[in-house]
């Protein structure tokens, strides 16, 4: 199963800093056991937000030259309040370090302009066809994927 964690990304600076949001709705599956009586969103969920806006700003950055960019490290998370439902986490990231194959982030999000949750994340990127040349088919298909759902989540104005 695959979360979208980002509904719209609300400001993009290639190269720079992404600003995303992410509704929460009481209909969403998980809240029916997070917890019964008190639905809140998972942290980790809330801490993968963070990731997948992150990750958007990368692909953006680098014109999606890789098929794979995924968590490597979270260092430094810090929550202080709940997100309940009919509430909007805004997420923003800031790229602070490229090398290799691994991009720092700062990251944090807040509620109604609060500070709510905070990290420090590592991301790290790469095509299937970098080990296995015969799954650059895959690759290509993967990033054609991920363009049409950059194309539905970002609309400059």
């Amino acid at each position: 199963m695959k979360f979208t964690l980002i509904d719209r990304i609300t400001e993009l600076k290639e190269g720079e800093s992404v600003r995303a949001i992410k509704n929460l709705s009481i209909s969403e599956e998980y809240l029916q056991d997070h917890f019964p009586n008190f639905p809140v969103i998972p942290g980790v969920l809330m801490l993968e937000a963070m990731t997948q806006a992150s990750a958007w700003l990368l692909r953006v950055t680098e014109d999606f030259a890789h098929s794979i960019v995924v968590l490597r490290e979270a260092a430094n998370v810090k929550y202080t309040k709940f997100l309940e439902p009919g509430q909007q986490l805004v997420v923003e990231s800031k790229i602070l370090k490229v090398s290799d194959n691994l991009v720092k982030f700062a990251a944090n999000g807040s509620i109604e302009g609060v500070p709510n949750v905070s990290a420090r994340l590592t991301l790290i990127r790469y095509n299937l066809a970098d080990e296995k040349p015969e799954k650059a088919f895959v690759d290509q298909k993967v990033i054609e994927g991920l363009k049409q759902e950059f194309a539905l989540l970002y609309r400059p104005t």
